[in-house]
């Protein structure tokens, strides 16, 4: 633990002796607090775009810049959330609900700086966690053969699947299943053999991730937003933004309670930051004395949400360099990033490039207090933000949604792509399908496509040790009881058998608000 905060502080030193390294980090955070205050303008969406145009950068200057754009938007979305009720990410739909109450009774500037300081703990919380259990998870997946990476796949894309479509959990699973048939375009990892090409060279090198993520972000982002109503003009703050220590410290058992939530919903693959504010907004809600407050105005679930969605950031990043595998969608596009550099992320990382993962720590922290800055100095410069016309926003959009697709391979065929998975986004919208276990399916599609067939070859062809191994075992029953939880008779049968033994729950006992 010495070694690693001694390593923590290297890696901060050493990037803040940069000039360039601070200049990138400020400018990156601002313009992903920008995108993320522009409803319809997602995380996700800025990170694939900011992505297309750091491909010539060296990779650490890259990886800085979408740090800083990825924990800047998910903060930015806040800002809209709070004075527009209509969050500029999915993750700032929990702030929404006590924001923008909030706001509407006169506590703009408050709600706004309240949020930034849950943001900027949040961040912080998940970064601690990042620098001493990044380290922790790489040494044990060092145990994972091909067996246990083929399970860890299918667990993903199952636990994705089952926790962004809670009301239809099969909505979810198709949507994975999606991404795993995507993957499996082009030439296969073993023997080279084209699979589903049907004669178009093209299509033998299969879809590259970055133009399907600008597809099913971007272009279909912009689909969607054209459609919806104009939003709103913000609200304006007269009263103070810059919160008392006192004031935020009085909520410690929200911020740690929240951090270490938000942090393990980052973990999981393919939940992301909205479960993260979600869980932590009903952690906050189970714990206050003043229930009845909530969803009108309680500043217990503003600082909760907002410092679990912002804590999931860095949790995100512990499975993107110990694994390879997103925590949510816009870690996959980091994870994209990184192998774009030539950074090679999984078990061996802390044997081959150790002072990466604190190097990421230090961005991390760096990013944070650039929030810090932003957050609480420019606020009222933000505003002007949301005044920017739609109808000259979305061209520009799309312009960078088209240039980005094609600066990846300089193909035209990955512009195609992108429109046709931009397409496919946007009707799944329409029928609810969640996005992010499509993007989780794609990305581990070939992971879970090359650990089994090695594990087969490995087994002569048999599958006893994808059964009987300890961690193989542990993953299949956590993915079939994912599976069974996704019903809808055995939570009933559950029940039954919960009132069998407890009996049955008592409706007379009396709630109390307070």
């Amino acid at each position: 633990m010495l070694e690693g905060i001694v390593q923590l502080f290297e890696g901060v030193i050493t990037l803040s002796s940069d000039g360039w390294n601070l200049f990138h980090i400020a400018w990156a955070t601002l313009l992903g607090i920008c995108v993320g205050m522009l409803p319809g303008l997602t995380a996700t969406l800025g990170l694939t775009l900011m992505a297309t145009l750091t491909f010539h950068m060296p990779a650490g200057q890259a990886i800085l810049i979408l740090i800083g754009m990825y924990v800047g938007a998910i903060f930015g979305g806040s800002r809209s959330a709070i004075l527009l009720n209509i969050p500029g990410t999915p993750a700032n739909a929990a702030v929404a609900l006590d924001g923008f109450p909030l706001a509407r009774a006169g506590n703009v500037g408050r709600a706004m700086g309240i949020a930034t300081a849950g943001a900027v703990f949040g961040t912080l919380i998940g970064m601690l966690c990042l620098a001493f259990f990044a380290p922790v998870l790489a040494d044990q997946a060092l145990k994972f053969q091909s067996y246990e990476f083929f399970w860890l796949a299918v667990l993903g894309v199952v636990v994705s699947g089952r926790l962004t479509a809670s009301e239809d959990p099969l909505k979810g699973w198709i949507a994975g299943f999606i991404g795993l048939l995507v993957a499996m375009v082009g030439q296969d990892v073993l023997q080279a053999y084209p699979r589903f090409a049907y004669g178009y060279g093209q299509m033998r090198g299969g879809f590259d991730l970055l133009p399907v993520l600008v597809g099913v972000f971007g272009f279909s982002e912009l689909l969607t937003v054209m459609k919806t109503p104009v939003y709103p003009s913000a609200q304006t703050t007269k009263d103070r933004v810059i919160p008392k220590i006192r004031e935020v410290l009085g909520y410690w058992k929200n911020i740690a309670g929240s951090g270490i939530i938000g942090t393990f919903m980052g973990i999981i693959p393919g939940v992301g930051e909205d479960m993260g504010a979600w869980v932590s907004y009903a952690y906050a809600r189970a714990i206050s004395k003043k229930r009845a407050l909530f969803g009108k105005g309680s500043w217990e679930g503003l600082i909760s949400s907002q410092t679990g969605c912002s804590a999931a950031v860095p949790g995100a990043v512990i499975p993107v360099l110990t694994l390879a595998i997103p925590g949510s969608a816009p870690a996959a596009v980091l994870l994209a990033a990184l192998f774009v550099h030539g950074v090679r992320p999984g078990p061996l990382i802390m044997d081959t490039n150790p002072g990466f993962v604190y190097e990421v720590v230090a961005m991390v922290l760096l990013a944070s207090l650039a929030i810090l800055l932003f957050g609480l100095l420019l606020t009222k410069p933000l505003l002007k933000v949301l005044e920017v016309p739609r109808n000259r926003l979305m061209p520009i959009i799309f312009v960078l949604c088209v240039v980005g697709a094609y600066a990846v391979n300089s193909r035209v065929f990955d512009i195609w792509v992108m429109l046709g998975f931009g397409v496919l986004g946007y009707f799944m919208r329409e029928l609810r399908f969640p996005m992010a276990p499509l993007i989780l399916g794609v990305v581990l599609g070939p992971i879970l496509d090359e650990n089994l067939r090695r594990g087969l070859v490995l087994a002569d062809g048999g599958i006893g040790p994808f059964l009987t191994r300890p961690i193989c075992m542990a993953l299949w029953i956590v993915i079939f009881v994912t599976f069974l939880l996704g019903t809808t008779w055995f939570p009933a049968l559950l029940g039954r058998v919960r009132n069998a033994v407890l009996g049955p729950p008592r409706d007379d006992a009396p709630y109390s608000s307070e």
